[in-house]
């Protein structure tokens, strides 16, 4: 099992090891486009969370006011 604190764990050189790892599998081309899907995929998840939250307020806001009818 991998633990919570295992990322806390890596030091510089590690990274820059991971880091070389990653453009010798991918490339130098595929990169860009590997992060542009990633900041794609943050955004859609944070534009659903904000959403849901704001669905939720609604719900919470129009059933407060059925109840002090």
């Amino acid at each position: 099992m991998i633990h919570p604190y295992f990322l806390g764990m890596l030091g510089t050189n590690e990274i820059i090891i991971i880091l070389i790892i990653v453009l010798l599998l991918f490339g130098g081309k595929k990169i860009p486009e590997l992060m542009r899907g990633l900041g794609k995929g943050v955004r859609e998840f944070n534009d659903a969370k904000t959403n849901v939250k704001k669905e939720i307020e609604e719900h919470a806001s129009d059933v407060k006011n059925s109840a002090s009818n």
